[in-house]
């Protein structure tokens, strides 16, 4: 039936209800071709099979657009590599973890294959120097593909921390994430404070100094300098709003 319908859709003008209509039908009549193919993807874990579907069917679409019936060749055979090739498509702009540029996405998939070639002949995983030699490649062209690849798929942070953890009680590399030290923003505060102690002078440095470096009292510093504690008082409170102001204006 299918060539009967390729026959007549030579036969028509394109455009026309009639083309329409018979080029609709194969669609229909092949889409059994588009979910055979689709199958083979069900267990990638990305990707909806709805999509996957949709995406075949494109495939599908240019094989019957493309299918000459000059070649003693089944529409079948013809259209599978079309739809196949759609749906690799699909999985390869899609599904990488983070994007990397369309050349090193087909560089994974070469490098994959080359390392299991000669991993095989040389007993051994392949160096970066015979991945190169092989591939006629540089060695940084290679080592760039490796890197890239390790963005295809983003792992959770949850996940153990070495093969030999188990599942149940090892180390997951959440356990091994850093975390905000607050003696990073002292540091910065300090870092900006030091300019602005500089401006103050010598008697309010002198308080400052007393009162927070050496921790004395309001009344032990109004002692030393021979000022009343509410002396010192007010000439710390007026201290530390400008330096406050500072801050909030650095």
């Amino acid at each position: 039936m299918s060539r009967l319908f390729l026959d007549r859709l030579q036969e028509l003008e394109e455009g026309t209800p009639e083309y329409q209509y018979a080029r609709n039908t194969l669609i229909e009549m092949n889409l059994s071709l588009v979910n055979f193919a689709a199958r083979r993807f069900r267990n990638r874990g990305t990707g909806d099979m709805e999509d996957i579907i949709q995406v075949g069917t494109i495939g599908l679409i240019k094989a019957i657009d493309r299918f000459d019936l000059s070649r003693e060749v089944e529409f079948t055979s013809f259209a599978i590599p079309y739809i196949v090739g759609e749906i690799k498509r699909f999985f390869r702009d899609t599904t990488w973890a983070v994007h990397v540029p369309r050349r090193l996405q087909e560089l994974r998939v070469t490098l994959a294959k080359s390392k299991e070639s000669l991993a095989a002949s040389l007993n051994r995983p392949p160096t970066v120097k015979e991945l190169a030699a092989h591939l006629n490649l540089s060695e940084d062209e290679v080592i760039e593909g490796l890197v890239a690849a390790n963005g295809y798929v983003a792992g959770s942070i949850d996940t153990p921390g070495s093969d030999d953890d188990s599942s149940d009680g090892g180390p997951t590399y959440a356990d091994t994430l850093g975390e905000s030290d607050p003696a990073m923003d002292l540091f910065e505060d300090l870092h900006t404070l030091a300019p602005l102690l500089q401006q103050l002078d010598e008697r309010e440095r002198t308080i400052i100094e007393m009162r927070f470096g050496r921790e004395m009292t309001q009344a032990e510093i109004g002692r030393e300098l021979n000022l009343s504690q509410m002396h010192i008082s007010r000439l710390l409170t007026r201290t530390l709003n400008r330096l406050r102001a500072g801050l909030l204006t650095t």
